[in-house]
C-alpha cells in the first residue's frame, strides 16, 4: 500500500487565469487535498517550490512566460525539485505540443474540461509515482537486474530511473537511440531493456529487429514505453517480439505488473 494520503499530499495550481484556479483549487480539495496553492505563471511556480515543500504541480499548457512543458523541463532538470510530479490540464489534443510533457515523465494529462474521476485517477497515480513499491516476486531479485534504457529524452531516461529505483532496481545503462543501445549490447549483458519507440538514428522498433534478428542477447526482455499513438506500428512491434507496451504517460503499477510478468515469462 502506498504511503502517502491525498490528504498528505502538497499541490501547487499553475493557471493565468483566476476563475480556472479557482475551480482546479476546489476540485482538488473536493478530492480531499488539503495543501493547495495557486501561482499565475512559470517563474512564480518555480519560485514557489524552490520555497516551499510541493508534491504535485498542475499546470495548464499555455502559461505568460512559458509552457508547460518549458516548466516541467525546468523542473526535470533540477537537482532540488526534479521529482515532483507533475499533471497537465489542457484542451490542447496535438502531439507535438504534449509529447515533451508526456516524455517528461507527467502522472497524468488531463483534458478540459476533467471529471472528478479523470481527477481522482490522476491523484492516485501520483500517489503511486511518489512512493511506487517495490516489485515483489519470488523469482528474481529487483536489485540484480542490469536494465538498459533507451530513450533520446534524457528526461525521460532521469524519470524513467527513479521509478525504477523506487521498485528496487539499482543497476544502469543509458543509450540515447538504438545505435548507441547495439554498441553497449555487443559488449555487456542485460536482464531487461527498456526503450522509447520515436528516437533518431535507429528508432525501437528497428532496435527491437536488430536484437531478435542479430544480437547475441537475442532472448533478453524488451520493454516499449512510447508515446506513439500509430496503432499499425505498435502491431508490427508487437510481432517483431517486444514483451510488453506501455503508454506514456504510465500508471506505475501498471508498470509493475509489466515488469513482473515479463521478468517471470520473459518468451
Amino acid at each position: 500500500m502506498c504511503g502517502l494520503s491525498l490528504g498528505e499530499l502538497a499541490v501547487l495550481v499553475v493557471e493565468p487565469s483566476k476563475v480556472q484556479r479557482s475551480l482546479i483549487s476546489d476540485a482538488l480539495q473536493d478530492a480531499g487535498v488539503l495543501t493547495v496553492r495557486e501561482a499565475e505563471n512559470g517563474t512564480d511556480a518555480l519560485q514557489k517550490i524552490r520555497g516551499d515543500s510541493y508534491d504535485l504541480l498542475v499546470s495548464a499548457l499555455y502559461l505568460p512566460d512559458m509552457t508547460g512543458a518549458d516548466l516541467v523541463l525546468a523542473v526535470r532538470d533540477s537537482d532540488d525539485v526534479g521529482d515532483i510530479a507533475f499533471v497537465l490540464v489542457s484542451s490542447e489534443t496535438r502531439f507535438e505540443y504534449l509529447d515533451p510533457i508526456r516524455q517528461a515523465g507527467a502522472a497524468a494529462i488531463l483534458a478540459k474540461p476533467f471529471s472528478q474521476q479523470d481527477l481522482m485517477t490522476a491523484l492516485h497515480t501520483t500517489l503511486d509515482l511518489l512512493d511506487s513499491e517495490s516489485l515483489e516476486t519470488d523469482d528474481f531479485d529487483p536489485s540484480d537486474l542490469t536494465v538498459l534504457l533507451v530513450d533520446d529524452s534524457r528526461f525521460a531516461r532521469k524519470h524513467m530511473r527513479s521509478i525504477l529505483k523506487s521498485m528496487g532496481i539499482e543497476r544502469f545503462e543509458e543509450a540515447n537511440n538504438g545505435v548507441e543501445a547495439l554498441e553497449l549490447i555487443q559488449h555487456q549483458f542485460f536482464d531487461l531493456i527498456i526503450t522509447d519507440y520515436n528516437m533518431p538514428e535507429m528508432d525501437g522498433a528497428s532496435l527491437v529487429e536488430q536484437i531478435r534478428t542479430h544480437s547475441s542477447q537475442s532472448s533478453v526482455p524488451v520493454l516499449m514505453v512510447t508515446s506513439e499513438e500509430d496503432e499499425n506500428r505498435l502491431a508490427a512491434v508487437q510481432q517483431m517480439g517486444v514483451s510488453g507496451i506501455c503508454d506514456k504517460p504510465f500508471e506505475p503499477r501498471t508498470l509493475r505488473h509489466l515488469l513482473t510478468q515479463i521478468m517471470v515469462e520473459p518468451g
